[in-house]
């Protein structure tokens, strides 16, 4: 059982075929993600990044800004995490959009779903924030293509899987002016190498996997009451499709 994601565990070639795997549900992870990603929405729509270049150069000059209505956010992954933080931005009088694979309903969000939805989506996408599960479908999702259906001088927030990025588009994406900046927290490769370019790029922000901690105690209470569940015959709960891979 794993808090959010079960890629690694699928992608293991020694997991028996029969065997049932379960996931976490929640367990304390919607609340933290939606705050990571509301601040980088925020720290984007502010132009944070700006004034702490100008506070280095002690420079003192109030930056044009917009208002959070005229930032529309898409939301990737409409789960239980992403309904979360499309919902707490939402709160904050941004317009949000989300994309997941078959079409859902939440109050206030317009939803598109599927590959014929994808790049409407994109095109309606300020900034991107990615919570995606981690599938053969969705890996490499956010790469040149998606970028250039994006606005341009629009942002990307990743809190989901390395994999979802095409890390060399990304890059060009951002140099070419694109994308204006990306929010990092997840990588192909963790610890992040030292000497990968997304350290020392000026547009972008890393942090170590640290969007959400799975917290032990919802952990702890949805394995005894699954364990409950087998003991009585009955079906736990989040069990895992492995033909959608979550």
């Amino acid at each position: 059982m794993l808090g959010a994601g079960v890629d690694s565990v699928l992608s293991d070639p020694e997991l028996p075929i029969d065997v049932t795997v379960v996931r976490l549900i929640g367990a304390g992870l919607p609340g933290p993600m939606a705050e990571y990603a509301l601040y980088g929405v925020l720290h984007f729509q502010r132009r944070m990044a700006e004034y702490l270049e100008q506070q280095r150069s002690m420079v003192w000059r109030p930056l044009d800004e917009s208002l959070a209505r005229q930032w529309p956010v898409g939301v990737m992954g409409l789960g239980v995490i992403g309904a979360t933080v499309a919902r707490r931005i939402l709160a904050q009088d941004f317009p949000v959009s989300g994309w997941c694979r078959t079409r859902k309903t939440l109050a206030g969000i317009e939803v598109f779903a599927g590959s014929a939805g994808l790049n409407a989506f994109l095109s309606r996408s300020r900034v991107l924030v990615n919570v995606l599960p981690l599938t053969p479908q969705t890996f490499g999702i956010l790469n040149a293509r998606a970028f250039a259906a994006m606005p341009r001088g629009s942002y990307v927030l990743n809190i989901a899987r390395g994999g979802h990025i095409n890390e060399v588009d990304l890059l060009a994406a951002l140099d070419s002016g694109q994308l204006a900046g990306a929010m990092l927290d997840v990588f192909r490769e963790e610890p992040l190498p030292a000497d990968h370019p997304f350290w020392r790029h000026p547009n972008i922000i890393v942090t170590p996997h640290v969007a959400a901690p799975t917290l032990a105690s919802e952990a702890e209470s949805q394995v005894l009451e699954n364990i409950g569940r087998l003991e009585r015959g009955e079906v736990p709960l989040g069990i895992v499709d492995r033909a959608q891979g979550y």
